[in-house]
């Protein structure tokens, strides 16, 4: 820690982290269901808005639909069901503005550190000042993490060899320069992640050509950039309706999806198959380009609205090459066939780094906790560590859908501890005996990376992630908040005199 800490440390009941999509969500659903709570938002960046304030390259959209990408609690009106980037932090900007939340956030406060005394029943924050350096500290009695799940401030870039001789310039999606100019340049975009599929398309518009280079393919699917069910309903139904009918649609559209993929994958790469060979010109190799080794939904599928990308392949502004980079030369890309891509521009859409909770150092009782021996408590907690939430949203589905109910759920748990006199709320491990396994049921790089470093999940209720909103429903929105729980109340006198309440 810096010499420099705010001795007199602020204290409000509930501490969110993180402005972004689930974190002004969050305080909302506060604000709503628990408006007796005093809470405080700290946010690292000088704006709100996380995920959709943080990336400016071309094209950036929402890989969900947003009928479930948004609040449950306010109607997405606009045209668009794929929303594009802007559109998105807008509407996270009037949602934060509607409910009066602005003046609950701190911007440029990085929170490094979080030390919970059971003694006290609270915890005590550190947050770095981004614009002094200054270290201040905030208490509270339960702290919110909504910090998504990845490194803001550093995307994931392989060693590549030879990068230093290229002649050209790369960039990284996460790190966009504003500067950059494309007109008329060739294009590498190495990558055939969500970003990668999103970006060819939008930089083709300027660009020479656009050659996407992937090591192995994705499972790109098409869906309608808006939605004609939403458009009907808008015309006959008050916005609220509307928005309840599709966006329940959209719910079950998704899941039946999912789980006939996970029961039924080879019908399910057929029919796949079979959508892009017709978007794409008669003998385009889709094997090669577009049909994986793995069954769908082992990784996260990529969402192309109108089928963009393979309008733009179709019309040559952009093309596939299924290869492993050799190494980068002074004029492009050596792939290990033999072959070299040139290129003005190279666009390493190659993922990002997982970070659980934003990379904060949390504490508990002068314990350092290590988030892999822990196990997750209905996605939302980790056995052993109290009065702690993260609001971590569905890999199968749109991630306000889970965020949401976790919200609800920190809401109920409040009032129950309220109403019962606790101060304390631990959630408690399965037995040792028993198996767990990865908190992440995925095989995409980016998680099998750090899925080590991750909580666990348990293989029964309430440690097990079931991936399903229906179940989720009844486990955190209708379901008791007190099972295999531990509650308590502080051993120690608390020293309210050296703190200040923020009502906000």
């Amino acid at each position: 820690m810096t010499d420099a800490v705010v001795e007199r440390p602020d204290h409000v009941d509930v501490l969110i982290v993180g402005a972004g999509l689930s974190g002004v969500g969050s305080a909302c659903h506060l604000r709503r269901r628990a408006p007796g709570e005093s809470f405080a938002i700290l946010e690292a960046r000088e704006g709100m808005g996380g995920t959709w304030d943080l990336f400016r390259y071309p094209g950036v959209r929402s890989d969900s639909d947003m009928f479930t990408l948004g609040y449950s609690f306010r109607p997405w009106t606009e045209s668009e069901a794929i929303a594009d980037g802007p559109s998105i932090l807008r509407y996270i900007r009037d949602t934060a503005r509607e409910y009066g939340i602005q003046r609950a956030i701190r911007f440029g406060h990085r929170v490094t550190r979080a030390e919970w005394s059971t003694a006290e029943a609270r915890w005590t924050v550190f947050a770095e000042r981004t614009d002094t350096g200054e270290t201040v500290k905030i208490t509270c009695r339960f702290l919110f993490a909504c910090t998504g799940y990845y490194r803001y401030d550093e995307g994931y870039m392989p060693e590549f060899e030879g990068t230093d001789r290229f002649r050209g310039r790369i960039v990284h999606p996460q790190h966009w320069p504003q500067d950059l100019d494309y007109e008329g340049k060739r294009v590498l975009v190495i990558g055939s992640g969500a970003t990668a599929v999103t970006l060819v398309p939008a930089m083709a518009d300027r660009a020479a050509h656009v050659t996407m280079l992937q090591r192995s393919p994705s499972y790109v699917i098409s869906l309608p950039g808006s939605d004609g069910v939403a458009d009907a309903l808008g015309r006959r139904l008050p916005a609220c309706a509307a928005y309840a009918i599709v966006r329940w649609k959209n719910v079950l559209r998704q899941m039946v999806a999912f789980t006939v993929a996970r029961r039924a994958p080879r019908f399910t790469r057929d029919l796949v198959r079979k959508w892009t060979q017709k978007q794409l010109p008669e003998g385009y190799d889709v094997d090669t380009h577009f049909n994986p080794a793995y069954d769908p939904w082992d990784q996260r599928l990529c969402l192309v609205p109108d089928g963009d990308l393979f309008e733009t392949i179709a019309g040559g502004r952009a093309s596939v090459v299924t290869d492993r980079v050799k190494g980068f030369s002074e004029t492009g890309v050596q792939l290990e066939s033999g072959d070299e891509l040139e290129a003005d521009v190279i666009v390493t859409a190659t993922g990002f780094t997982l970070l659980l909770l934003g990379g904060i150092e949390v504490v508990v009782d002068g314990e350092t906790v290590d988030f892999s021996e822990r196990v997750a408590y209905k996605g939302l907690m980790l056995s052993g560590v109290p009065n702690l939430a993260m609001a971590l949203g569905y890999t199968n589905a749109s991630w306000t859908l889970k965020c949401d109910l976790v919200a609800q759920y920190v809401c109920r748990l409040l009032a129950y501890m309220d109403r019962n006199g606790y101060a304390i709320a631990t959630a408690r491990p399965p037995d040792p005996s028993l198996p767990t396994d990865p908190i992440i049921d995925l095989r995409s790089g980016y998680v099998m990376r750090s899925i080590d470093g991750l909580p666990k999940q348990g293989r029964s209720l309430p440690w097990r992630l079931h991936q399903n909103y229906f179940r989720d429903i009844r486990l955190l929105k209708r379901g008791p908040v007190d099972d295999r729980m531990t509650f308590g109340r502080a051993t120690a006198e608390r020293a309210e005199a050296s703190a200040r309440t923020v009502a906000v």
